[in-house]
Order: C-alpha cells, then structure tokens, then sequence
C-alpha cells in the first residue's frame, strides 16, 4: 500500500511539472522543449535544498519502477526556467543537483535498471540544455563529477546493446558542451579537452567492436537505422572536433589496420567469406566516421592543420574506392558502397565549391598520394564513382537510389554545373553517361529481370542529366533533338507494338520507363525554350501513346500512375515555362489532351465498380488525386483562357469538369479526409474552382452541392492546416459570390436588371438548404472560441460573409454560446462579441474584413 501510494504521488508530482504552464508546446510527447515554466510561487519550494534532497533520495531507497519516477521528476526539476532564480540562487541550486549526479554515478547500481538508466540520461542532457558551461565549471565537485560522467558515457559506449536509445542523451550533453567551449570566459578548467576525445575513441571502437557480433549472432544492424547513425554521427561529429589532431590519429591508425587486413583476406588463397563481411562492415563505420569528421568542418574554429588531417583521412576513403571497384562485378558490399556516398557528399559540401579558397591544404596531401591536385579533379572522380556504380550496382536500389541523389545534388550545385562544360564534357565516362543506355546502366532496362518498382531511380536520373544538358543547351534544339533519340527510339518500338497488338507486356514496361524518364525531364526544364522543344518532341507523335496506355491499362497502377504523373508534371507552370507566345495555341493543346486523358481514366476507373478497403487507394484513389493534382495545375496556372472553349462550342473544359464531379461522388467523405495525398489534391482544385469557375459550382445538381458542401464542413476541422485553410478560402469565395448577387439584386438599377441565372439557382439552393452555412458558422466560430486555431486569419476569411448572410442565426449562436459559459465569463465573452462586431458595415470590402 506504501509502494501504491508513493508511486501516484510521484505520479502526481510528475504530472504537475510536465504540465504546459504557458501553452506554448504544440507536442506535449516532444523532447525539444526542454524548459519548464515554472510559476513564480512555486519559487519557495525550489529553493529549499531538501526538495531536491527528497528525490535524490527516493531514487536511492525505492525500488526501479518507483525510482525510476523519482528520476522522471529529477530531470524536470533540473529543467526549471533560469529566470526562477537569481544568480547566487542558481549557483546553489545547480550545485545541488551536481551533487545528487555524483551520488548516483558513485552508487551506479541503480542504473543497471533500463528505465532508470535512461531517465538519468534524460537527466544529464538537461544539465547542459539549462545551464551554461561557464556555470558548470565552478560548481564545487565539477572536476570528479565530470570525469565520473566521463566514465559512465564511456561504458555506456562500449555497452552498446544495452539501451541504445539513451545514448542519443549522453551524446548531446558531450556535443553541447564541446560546442560552449569557444564562450567559456571561467578561469576554472572545463578539463573537455581531456575527456572528449575519449568519448569519441570509445563511440568508434564500440562501432567496430560490435560489427563481429552482430554478423555472427544474427543481430540487427545499428548501420540499418540510418536515421539513428546519422543523428549520432552529427551529435559525435562536434564532440570529435575537440583535440582534433587525438581524433584524426585514432582514426587514421584504425583504417590503416583494417584496410591492410582487408587487403590480405582478399588475397588470401582461401577466401573466408565471414572475416571478408566482418572487416567490411568495419571499413563502412569508418568511412562513416571520416565523412562525419570531415562535413563537420567549422570555418571559424578550422586551422590549416585540420584540413591537412581532413586531407589524410579523405585520402584513405578515396584509396578504398578504387580497392573496391576493383573487385566488381564479381563482389560488392552495400554497406560500404552506401558510407562512401555518405562520404562523397560531406566532402562536396565541405570542400567543393566556391566556399572555399582552392589553396586549401586538404588537396595538398590528396595531390601527394592521390595525383588530386583541386575539385574539379575531385568532380572527375565523382564522376567516375557515379557512373560505376550505375553500371554494376543496377540491382542494388539503396545504392542506385543514394547514388542518383548525389549525381542530382551534384547538378544542382556550384560548382558542378559550371564546369561541366569545360572539364567534364572530354571524359569518356561522361559520354556514356550521356548516351543513356540500357546496355551501360543496368537500371535503365526494361526486362523481367526488373520488378516494375525498379524503375522509379529512373526519374531521378533524367532529371540530373538534363540539368547537365541545360548548361550548355540553349536555343539548339539539334543538340535536344540528339539528347532524345534514345527516348524517341523507344516510343517508336512502343508505338509498333500497340498497332502489332503483339508483345503487350514488353510495350507496358517500355512505356512505364518512358513515362519516368519523361517526366524527370520535364522537371528539370524549367525555361519557356527548353519546355517548348519538349513540348514539340512529344506533341503531336507521343501523346497519343500515352493516351492509348491508359485506355488499355487503367485496372494496373503500375503502369497509370507514372503516365498522370508524367501529365501532371507537364501542367506546372513552373517559372513561367507554359508562357508559350501569343500565336502559339499550345497552351489549349495541351490542356486539350489532359482533359482527355483525366476523361478517360475517370471513365474507366469507374467502370470497376466497388473495390476492397486494401484496394481503394492503389487501384483508385491515388490516380484520382493526381487527376485532380494536374486539373489544379492547369486551372491555376494561367496559361489556359478558359473562355475559348464554350465560344467555340469546344467542349474539353466541360468534359473534364464532369469527370471531376463523377470520380468525387464515387469517393466516401472519409477517404477524403483519410488519404492525406488525396486531400492535398482536392480542397486546393475546389479552391481554384470556386475562384474562378462559381458558374460550374452553381450549375451543379442539389445532391453533388450538398456533397461539395459537406467536404468543406468535415475539412475546416481537418488537423492538416492545407486542408483546413483550403476549406475556409474555398467557404469564403462562396459566401462572397453569394452576398455579391445579392447585393445586386437589391439594387434594381437599369444595368442590372438581367439577374444572373447562375446566383439565383445557388441563392435558390441555400434558401432550400439554410442548415448548411448555419452549420459552418457554427463550426468556425467553436474553433475560434475553444480550440487551438493554427490558421486563425484562413478562418476569419468567411466569417463576415457568413454573418451578414445569417444575421439572425449568428444572434442565435451567440446567444448559446454566451448561456454555455459559466456566470463568471459570460459578461468577457458578449464583450467580445460586442467588440468583434463594432464599426462593421454590411459590405464584404477588404477595409470592413480587417476591422
């Protein structure tokens, strides 16, 4: 009963501390904000010594499921707001809790308990997080408790299957305080020069260490969580700069050892395929370790001599990539390929490019050993990488994937794009880069060998190639025509193929493959000359290929959803690209064939009638949203005078708006809420709609209105604040266009005696259905008064039009809303009410909106 009691006060006690003083923490399950607001008069109790005394104590004499509550409340405790405290106060306040820290790590029993363990590391990290070292260094028993934190860090490291979640804690006390080091104005030793670069030895020896025990017993790979590894790269990526010259001679010591040891399994006369994997793993967490060192150079703290060991270590790295290219196509190691791209980037960003001076001394020991003598001899040897690992790692997709990434990061940044021209272009490398075949890039094949998932890289890659091509391109539209052939030779294939009726298969994976490579062009066209000569490549030849693809395969997403990507991506106008000149028709055109290729796959995708909740989105739901993704592109992008259609009784724009309202009326309300892509795709098209098409929303039947109606009621609670803001400007173009009609309508002059048909049928229909405004006022108003409103100026949008279209149902709301608050507040919520409405007139003009 003692224990049951003892754990709801601690319980208790905890509640109380993670309580949100002042609301500003938007997730209360975050680690981020790690500053408690304690209120003022609480102060008395936090400055008493036995408060704390009090939970130290607990921890010591409870057992671990009640001391680890102790120190759940001990490490809020220590996040108290500096401001609670004068200066001497908090010296003494902090001298306590140091005290307490010694306590524990000098009986460390307690800590072979998981839990306990990390809510002592929690607690150490907030130490650092509220407390400057400067305050630390002084304390009385700093110099044992830091070496005792030392120590614990230390074995914590080398234990690094035990609660390897914490470690996160005692990383970021070790990176914030090496990080204070520069702003120490103390006399006092800080004494981090001394254990940082023992933190950093026992994170890499522990790495390497568990790399045989985890091949050997099957264990799970901590090289498998990248997201882990690289937070705790960067976090060690700080510590490791402290003493960098300890750090870089463990570093260079160790690769050297295991790079030679490499070498000898790989010669040896019986392979051991085992050792082989072991030492592989090894030399991936080191290249890991040199490409986090060397990305966390600082300009301000970096020396000549620090680059000159960055040169040392980099050297190394650029050694193991010839050994292990050597070896293909025969072996190849996915965790090493993957640490050395890791590699290559943190080297591009840190010494390639104009940030800085060529002279660095990075290159003068890479020119010694390696021939490197600045970055563009590093590009080339980029350039190499990126184009062996296409080659011969075709079946590898992490490797392929990363090394698209760096090939599109490359042709994106200074300096790649600007030298291209001049010293990329004579390699022979680059030539067969260029030329883009199947034959040189495995990836790029269409063969059974190949899942249909595949060939998703392929995106990617055009996309960074035709960026290289930009650079140079301009107005030759021969050197395009060239660049294409490739593209343009398969499409003629396909195009034998459907007329053959013979071969469907192989057609469908050739076209999914086009359409992929197409529309990573596309991407990367973003000027009005380059988009044109796309445009006339493809239109009018191809574009009926495509259209006949989704006639034939609309039942298999693998094949429809690159080919409407590809067609929503040609709807972006992008930079103005779609601007085409004022005698050119190709904006019509090419809306022209998205209508009929979103008519054509709405018709279709209908027809299969009801599907499986597991087959709803893949075989449904997700072509409709990029349906509506290209419609919205094409709506907004103001290249398209929608006007032209009905005057020249074409009827494409009409065609595809039906189509919007029969895919929208086959899909519940609930997976329109449900699917976030989908939503996404939605409520900005019914924005768009209700801007500048109101005669298409008025012309709509009563029940497809009560479901637009209805969509936008469920969405201005939507958590997604897209969603929400997209309701509540879509709610106000409504009531706008409402309250304008009527406003005409009640002036009766001479020039408006011809009442718009379209208002009268929407005024006709609220009139009939007056529930439906009522209720999103309701809505909006609830969200304002009693809810966190993250979008509060969207939401203030409608609500004046809302009010002066139901004067009589907003006194009614107020009413009830005033009789629902205590007595206490009922007078400070009419006030408001009062104020909100003081000085409004009954016009929508932006003046009378912003009182």
């Amino acid at each position: 009963q003692q224990q049951s009691l003892a754990m709801q006060l601690l319980k208790l006690v905890l509640n109380c501390l993670n309580f949100d003083f002042i609301g500003n923490s938007a997730d209360e399950s975050a680690d981020d904000l790690c500053t408690v607001q304690i209120p003022t008069n609480w102060r008395t109790i936090f400055l008493e010594p036995e408060t704390l005394d009090l939970f130290f104590d607990l921890y010591h004499s409870l057992p671990p499921m009640l001391s680890q509550l102790a120190l759940s409340c001990l490490v809020q405790f220590a996040s108290a707001r500096r401001s609670l405290f004068n200066n001497p106060e908090r010296a003494t306040y902090l001298g306590n809790l140091i005290k307490g820290v010694k306590q524990i790590l000098e009986n460390p029993q307690g800590l072979s308990d998981p839990g306990n363990y990390h809510e002592f590391c929690r607690f150490l990290a907030r130490l650092k997080t509220n407390y400057q070292l400067g305050e630390l260094v002084v304390v009385k028993d700093y110099p044992e408790v830091i070496q005792l934190i030392a120590n614990f860090t230390i074995t914590s490291l080398q234990h690094w299957e035990f609660a390897p979640n914490s470690v996160h804690y005692l990383l970021t006390l070790w990176q914030r305080m090496v990080a204070s080091v520069p702003f120490v104005k103390s006399a006092e030793p800080h004494l981090l020069d001394t254990y940082a670069p023992e933190i950093t030895k026992a994170y890499i020896t522990s790495r390497l260490e568990c790399v045989p025990v985890v091949i050997r017993d099957g264990l799970e790979d901590p090289l498998d969580d990248a997201a882990t590894v690289f937070q705790q790269l960067e976090q060690l990526c700080t510590v490791s700069r402290c003493e960098y010259e300890k750090t870089c001679t463990l570093l260079v010591q160790l690769f050297d050892q295991n790079a030679q040891n490499y070498q000898k399994l790989l010669h040896a006369s019986s392979r051991n395929p085992l050792e082989i994997t072991v030492q592989e793993g090894r030399l991936a967490w080191l290249v890991y370790f040199v490409g986090t060192f060397v990305g966390g150079r600082l300009t301000y703290t970096s020396t000549d001599e620090h680059d000159a060991m960055d040169g040392e270590l980099s050297c190394r790295v650029f050694q193991l990539i010839t050994l292990m290219d050597a070896q293909l196509p025969e072996s190849s190691n996915e965790k090493v390929e993957l640490a050395i791209l890791w590699f290559l980037d943190q080297f591009r960003k840190t010494y390639v490019g104009d940030q800085l001076q060529h002279t660095s001394k990075v290159y003068t020991r890479m020119s010694e050993v390696l021939g490197i003598t600045d970055d563009n001899h590093v590009l080339e040897t980029f350039m190499t990488k990126i184009v062996t690992n296409l080659k011969y790692r075709g079946r590898c997709e992490p490797v392929i994937s990363r090394t698209l990434q760096f090939l599109n990061d490359l042709s994106v940044g200074y300096p790649f794009s600007c030298i291209w021209h001049n010293v990329m272009l004579g390699i022979s490398k680059v030539k067969t880069l260029m030329f883009h075949q199947s034959k040189h890039f495995p990836f790029l094949g269409v063969s059974d060998n190949y899942s249909l998932s595949d060939l998703r890289c392929r995106t990617m890659f055009y996309t960074a190639l035709t960026r290289l091509l930009m650079v140079d391109l301009g107005e030759d539209e021969d050197e395009f025509e060239n660049f294409m052939l490739p593209l343009t030779i398969t499409f003629e294939s396909v195009t034998q193929i459907l007329n053959s009726s013979f071969e469907q298969e192989a057609a469908k994976r050739m076209l999914i493959g086009l359409a992929r490579d197409l529309r990573g062009i596309a991407f990367a066209l973003n000027t009005k000359t380059s988009y044109t000569m796309l445009f006339d490549w493809i239109y009018p030849a191809y574009m009926s290929v495509l259209q006949r693809a989704i006639e034939l395969w609309y039942q298999e997403p693998a094949c429809t959803t690159p080919i409407l990507k590809l067609m929503a991506e040609f709807m972006q106008n992008r930079s103005q690209r779609l601007n085409f000149d004022v005698s050119s028709p190709n904006g019509i055109l090419l809306f022209r064939e998205a209508s009929k290729m979103i008519c054509t796959y709405g018709n279709q995708i209908l027809s299969l009638g009801t599907l499986s909740k597991d087959q709803v989105y893949p075989l449904k739901l997700k072509g409709i949203s990029i349906c509506y993704s290209a419609l919205k592109s094409a709506l907004c992008g103001n290249y398209v005078s929608f006007g032209v259609f009905k005057l020249y009784g074409d009827n494409h724009f009409d065609n595809v708006l039906q189509a919007f309202v029969k895919m929208l009326l086959s899909v519940s309300h609930s997976d329109l809420l449900q699917y976030r892509k989908l939503s996404q795709s939605y409520y900005p098209l019914l924005e768009c709609l209700t801007q500048d098409h109101m005669s298409f929303i008025t012309s709509l039947e009563p029940h497809t209105l009560i479901y637009i109606f209805t969509s936008i009621s469920e969405g201005l609670t939507a958590v997604d604040t897209v969603v929400s803001s997209s309701c509540c400007t879509s709610l106000d173009y409504i009531v706008t266009y409402l309250f304008k009609h009527l406003a005409k309508e009640g002036k009766k002059t001479l020039r408006c005696r011809e009442i718009s048909q379209d208002g009268q049928r929407l005024l006709h229909f609220m009139q009939q259905n007056p529930e439906v405004l009522q209720q999103m006022m309701s809505i909006l108003m609830n969200t304002i008064i009693f809810e966190d409103c993250r979008n509060q100026w969207s939401v203030s949008r409608p609500l004046l039009g809302l009010i002066l279209l139901n004067e009589k149902y907003f006194s009614e709301l107020r009413a009830t809303l005033i009789t629902s608050q205590p007595e206490s507040k009922r007078e400070v919520l009419d006030q408001c009410f009062r104020n909100l409405m003081e000085g409004v007139e009954q016009n929508l003009l932006v003046k009378n909106r912003d009182r």
